[in-house]
């Protein structure tokens, strides 16, 4: 495979899942605590992880589905990506994520959207890197 870089995103986090983190122009910058569903303090105010993950895919996938639009001519009035991000210990070993993603879309037919989303999953940078790595589950909404 082959790519050609067109933005490189830089970011430091520091004190791990109870630390914090930002990117080089503090644009994002959070402090991280463990979720008391995993064991943690899960401090008010903080963020996780799989919270910024969730964030980066739905948006990611949001614009990936802009693009598709143009490309096969369809014209919906509104895209909203809600994405779901879980962690959780592994059969295997270690720890996985699973991602549920849905898209609710306005002014297309169910068939238009199904066609419009199922591609974006194909072109969408984040989906080609979960896939076959995590599970992504797709739910579409026409309104």
């Amino acid at each position: 495979m082959s790519l050609t870089i067109h933005y490189t995103a830089h970011a430091t986090a520091s004190g791990g899942r109870n630390g914090h983190t930002e990117n080089a122009d503090k644009v994002v910058s959070v402090d991280l605590s463990i979720p008391k569903a995993m064991g943690g303090a899960g401090t008010p105010g903080t963020t996780t992880p799989e919270d910024l993950f969730a964030a980066g895919y739905a948006a990611c996938f949001g614009s990936a589905c802009e693009f598709i639009s143009k490309q096969l001519k369809l014209a919906p009035s509104h895209i909203q990506i809600d994405a779901a991000v879980g962690i959780g210990s592994r059969s295997e070993g270690g720890f996985g994520l699973k991602t549920d993603l849905t898209a609710t879309i306005t002014g297309l037919s169910q068939a238009d959207a199904e066609k419009l989303v199922h591609a974006a999953h194909q072109v969408c940078p984040y989906s080609n890197a979960t896939r076959n790595n995590m599970e992504v589950g797709l739910t579409i909404k026409v309104l």
